[in-house]
């Protein structure tokens, strides 16, 4: 009886907490990703110590690396988009083109004439100025959270052995080792899962690159940044970068053959991804279950938006370190992770070796 009473505080607990992340989303957001950003400079910080720099110095340097990042992307993303604005009018007269063949298509099916289905149209966006002023606020907000983003990923850099310390004296004498371990494990996950997705991403646009290109798609680096950018968010991301590609296509005036090349470009990646980059690159470093990665995924995504499903994965990973750790949690740690995660192989042969075993 006693366990289960304290199983249903531990559930209560986590219910009390959503419930703050959510309510706090605004202050937490920036905080979180700044946090698990600056967890990824933490080895490139202390390499510039030794070199007898200091830590303000070296801190500036990483981010300063960080924003250099940024600035890379908005301007391969900008730089093709600019190829895109001069083939607008084509694709808006496709475009036109093809919206007057489906409205003949619905008339023939449904009845609707065609004035009555513009009509509809109408009505259904009314309400456009209140959508632009809602994108200019969301704007000036994304410009906003970046910047503090950006601040605070500075202060956590320069202050991370404050903090450490801070967390090893709140906790009991005799647990401050395990303490410091779960730390130590904790910042570790956060670097290798980021920095092998970060290099599986630049190979993914390599990839699509080349893919896209040979198919034939206008401004085919933009969409393939765009796909593997996405892929920060598991699962989803992948399918929908994917999906705009296609429908780029259509109203780039894409033919069947395009748009089946396109669909094999993404099956080949999805491939190579699968069996042989996150094997090689990411590797075993986020011990979750299929299960359990979707839904924190959806959770996050309830809870924050966008930015909930890019930190959903490495928070739960930082989570589990935690309740494998405390021995009251240790149910929930072996729930979320994997039943195998010792002795697992993860190389490229062995991963390739599963596969044709499994489909013989």
């Amino acid at each position: 009886m006693e366990k289960l009473q304290r199983s249903i505080y531990i559930l209560l607990f986590f219910f009390i907490s959503f419930a703050g992340l959510y309510f706090a989303a605004s202050f937490l957001i920036p905080v979180t990703l700044a946090a698990v950003f600056s967890m990824l400079f933490i080895r490139l910080s202390n390499w510039f110590e030794i070199k007898n720099l200091s830590r303000p110095v070296s801190s500036l340097i990483c981010t300063l690396i960080f924003l250099s990042a940024l600035g890379l992307i908005v301007f391969l993303l900008s730089w093709q988009l600019q190829g895109l604005a001069e083939n607008m009018g084509a694709m808006k007269q496709r475009l036109t083109t093809t919206l007057s063949d489906f409205q003949q298509w619905l008339q023939e099916q449904t009845g609707i004439n065609k004035t009555t289905q513009k009509e509809i149209v109408k009505s259904q966006s009314q309400g456009s100025e209140g959508m632009m002023a809602g994108f200019a606020n969301s704007l000036f907000g994304v410009l906003v959270n970046t910047v503090l983003v950006i601040v605070y990923m500075f202060l956590f850099l320069c202050y991370r052995s404050h903090i450490k310390k801070f967390i090893l004296k709140i906790v009991p004498g005799d647990e401050k080792t395990k303490a410091d371990n779960v730390v130590h494990k904790a910042g570790k996950v956060a670097q290798h899962y980021l920095s092998g997705l970060g290099a599986m991403i630049g190979v993914l646009w390599i990839m699509y690159g080349i893919g896209f290109t040979l198919v034939g798609v206008e401004s085919a680096i933009f969409f393939a940044v765009l796909c593997g950018i996405l892929e920060i968010i598991p699962f989803i991301g992948n399918l929908t970068g994917t999906s705009i590609t296609l429908l780029a296509v259509i109203a780039q005036g894409g033919d069947s053959k395009m748009i089946i090349g396109v669909i094999i470009v993404y099956g080949l990646v999805q491939f190579i991804q699968t069996y042989i980059l996150e094997p090689l690159i990411v590797g075993e470093q986020v011990n979750i279950n299929p299960l359990f990665t979707i839904m924190v995924i959806v959770l996050g995504e309830t809870l924050w938006g966008v930015a909930g499903m890019i930190l959903a994965i490495p928070l739960l990973g930082i989570i589990k370190i935690v309740c494998d750790q405390v021995p009251d949690l240790q149910p929930y740690g072996f729930l979320i992770g994997t039943e195998h995660q010792r002795g697992k192989k993860t190389g490229v042969i062995d991963k390739l070796k599963e596969f044709l075993t499994h489909h013989d």
